[in-house]
């Protein structure tokens, strides 16, 4: 599922709220600007940590060269690949790179092809630096997946068709792995579709640290039930695309561990206690060779369980185990960080997100955050000085801060602005980049020493802060106010920059709501909701019940009831706004894009009278139609909570929508499939309501494309005008 991860802030009320963007130039905005990029921060170019711990490789705007820079001053101090400069092969550009350790080699890719939301294949070769020869990585011809370096640098493993490949370039020899490869049924080193989505992972080789063995998942998919949908290409009979998509309680592939030895050339399953309709989430070698870390969740996603196994004996031995009465949540199991002495784990046992830190025996050791509030990111630990790096929304929910803790428990901030802070540290966490913003301020980057000492500044965004300073803003501002059920909820608003507080505004209420996920953030943002708001709109939004950074009994609480806090809360945010003197009560909209979409269509069947208009895109309509890992995280299987699944089901409730509506899907999309809104339709028609779609054909889940996306926008403010 898209989805974008008590009372801490100040303001208490609408009426006593604090503008934090002020009006400035004349120009007025145009959509077309927002919908191109015109008002978007700028960030860098993706860099690359080199193994020194001084420097860092990005990729030319060109791509043309891959540049190694100083952390110290952020200057060119070396090319280490140019296209036009290599012998042999000659490309024109490139679009990505991977370094070995040693630096003697560099593999490049272009012709990059995406396959879902995060996997690609592409055309790779292998630069030998010393010889200055480019050629490809394969004998082969055909795009490979996942081309990955042994840590000694001397070979590089990828996948083609589904089957691994080792290439030793040592012997300039390439050895096929795996041989029982096959589309729709076995994978080997990269993951399915729900895997990808929902676990976030497409690269499941591991290598030791001795580069003696290689550990990968292996995935048979037979037994998942197949998806289909058309592709529209033009021609007079349209073709299907055709891929495996397990929905809530049916089949999930069966995986198991495997490892190869190098030397020997045989390969060994691994004996790791899993259910049969376990998951595997992650693999990794640790430091130590004896020690793989095997990392299994139960269906229902409530034990974590993290196993040792030795890659010669296979015999695993369990080292941390953690359970919850809701889920476990897959960020916490992506992140545990190994040293050959420790390893640390995010847990949210004590009813908060917080960082521990296990011997290599799975002993724990210590806690090392502690308090009412969540860790939001874990940066990982300095195996050397035992310091600890995170970020945290410990100064509030609305903001995210990095923090270092070292060995004696004493805590350092290390971002030097309020707002929302990220990190990312170079290996040996002497520097880090820092990307901050506000709901003023575009991204402002930065490289900063350990103590957080602004060292370079990477990007400011000067040129957009000036383009910002000639147009004419709406304002935002946060507030709070206390729901019926007594929760203190956080909102945004956003008024017209010619506001008058004398007249009644029709609102839009934008959300997203699904679990952990947050949209009322101190960080810079500018969408196509600003434009509205310039044409007489005020536009709000509330972080209800079962969204992030507040603790566990606020995440969880949704749990097996998907869409019924969520609504309720966005309910009783109407119903706050509309008693507001400068709001118009008869004239409130929600609008929401997938999780938000469902909510917006649950918010629109749960209340009589509230929202006159709504407007969901590419919603779940029935969480029966979605996928395994997703659904049964919060809701389990539709068997087990019938009632659940009927209470959160917007199909289920089609006869009761109160307002006008607008629902928008593209037929190419892989994620929250079409059949979700044609079904729905197909209840609404059923029940006598009336109601607008609009349909795109070819797109995916994210309806790309600057023309689709300002005819969307356009669409939603055309219904607006007549339906609100």
């Amino acid at each position: 599922m898209v989805r974008m991860k008590k009372q801490f802030f100040m303001c208490v009320c609408l009426m006593g709220m604090v503008s934090l963007q002020a009006v400035s130039g004349a120009n007025p905005l145009i959509l077309k600007d927002i919908v191109e990029g015109k008002f978007a921060a700028k960030g860098v170019s993706a860099m690359q940590a080199m193994p020194d711990g001084e420097h860092y490789a990005v990729l030319s705007a060109d791509g043309k060269a891959i540049l190694k820079c100083a952390y110290t001053t952020g200057e060119v101090v070396e090319t280490l690949f140019h296209v036009d400069e290599v012998r042999e092969t000659k490309l024109d550009a490139i679009q990505g790179y991977a370094l070995d350790s040693r630096g003697f080699r560099i593999l490049v890719w272009n012709d990059k092809e995406g396959i879902y939301r995060r996997s690609w294949k592409a055309h790779v070769y292998d630069y030998d630096v010393r010889r200055n020869y480019l050629k490809p990585l394969s004998d082969t011809k055909g795009k490979v997946m996942i081309p990955t370096f042994s840590p000694d640098g001397r070979m590089a493993a990828f996948v083609r068709d589904n089957n691994i490949w080792l290439k030793k370039f040592d012997f300039d020899t390439e050895i096929q792995i795996t041989k029982d490869g096959s589309v729709g049924k076995i994978l080997n080193g990269i993951t399915d579709w729900v895997y990808e989505e929902e676990f976030s992972q497409t690269n499941m080789l591991s290598w030791s640290s001795d580069s003696r063995f290689l550990a990968y998942l292996k995935s048979d998919e037979t037994d998942v039930p197949t998806h289909s949908f058309q592709v529209f290409d033009g021609s007079l009979h349209p073709d299907f695309h055709t891929y495996k998509y397990p929905k809530a309680g049916e089949n999930n592939s069966q995986v198991a561990c495997y490892v190869y030895n190098i030397d020997t050339r045989d390969t060994k399953k691994m004996q790791v206690p899993l259910d049969a309709d376990g998951y595997i989430p992650r693999i990794a070698f640790t430091p130590n060779i004896d020690q793989l870390a095997v990392m299994t969740l139960n269906r229902h996603q409530s034990h974590f369980r993290m196993y040792f196994v030795n890659p010669l004996s296979t015999i695993a031995k369990q080292v941390l185990s953690d359970k919850s009465e809701q889920y476990i949540p897959e960020d916490w199991i992506l992140e545990i960080a190994f040293s050959p002495n420790n390893f640390v784990y995010v847990s949210e046992k004590d009813g908060f997100a917080h960082i521990y830190m296990y011997s290599m025996t799975g002993v724990l050791e210590k806690q090392v955050t502690t308090g009412k509030w969540d860790v939001t990111r874990f940066y990982g630990f300095n195996p050397d000085t035992k310091a600890i790096y995170y970020q945290s929304a410990e100064e509030s929910p609305l903001r995210r801060s990095v923090y270092k803790i070292d060995a004696k428990g004493v805590k350092t901030k290390l971002s030097a602005q309020t707002g929302t802070n990220s990190a990312n540290f170079s290996p040996n966490y002497k520097y880090f980049v820092n990307t901050y913003s506000n709901i003023t301020t575009p991204n402002f980057i930065t490289i900063r020493d350990e103590q957080g000492k602004e060292l370079v500044v990477l990007n400011d965004n000067r040129a957009l802060k000036t383009t910002l300073a000639g147009m004419r803003l709406p304002t935002k501002e946060f507030f709070t106010f206390t729901s019926p059920t007594g929760d203190v909820l956080n909102g945004w608003l956003i008024k017209p920059s010619h506001f008058d507080a004398s007249k009644r505004y029709p609102v839009l209420m934008a959300q997203y709501s699904g679990p952990n996920s947050q949209e009322v953030l101190d960080a810079y943002k500018p969408t196509w909701e600003n434009y509205l708001a310039e044409q007489g709109y005020v536009i709000a939004c509330v972080d209800g019940r079962g969204t992030g950074a507040r603790g566990t009994n606020f995440r969880k609480c949704t749990y097996l009831n998907l869409g019924v806090k969520e609504s309720d809360d966005q309910i009783a945010a109407a119903q706050y706004l509309a008693n507001q003197p400068f709001i118009d009560r008869s004239r409130i909209a929600v609008w929401g894009w997938s999780y938000g979409g469902f909510n917006t269509l649950m918010a629109l069947s749960r209340s009589t009278g509230v929202f006159k208009a709504g407007i969901a895109v590419a919603p779940v309509t029935d969480w029966k139609f979605y996928d395994t890992v997703y659904a049964e995280r919060y809701m389990r299987t539709p068997k087990e909570n019938p009632r659940g699944y009927t209470a959160g089901s917007p199909l289920e409730l089609a006869g009761s929508l109160n307002g006008n509506l607008l629902i928008v899907h593209g037929t190419s999309d892989d994620n929250v499939h079409i059949t979700n809104t044609l079904d729905y339709t197909t209840a609404l028609v059923k029940a006598g309501k009336n109601f607008e779609m609009q349909i795109y054909p070819n797109k995916n889940h994210s309806l790309p494309g600057n023309d689709t996306r300002l005819h969307l926008y356009n669409r939603i403010i055309k219904f607006l005008e007549a339906n609100n």
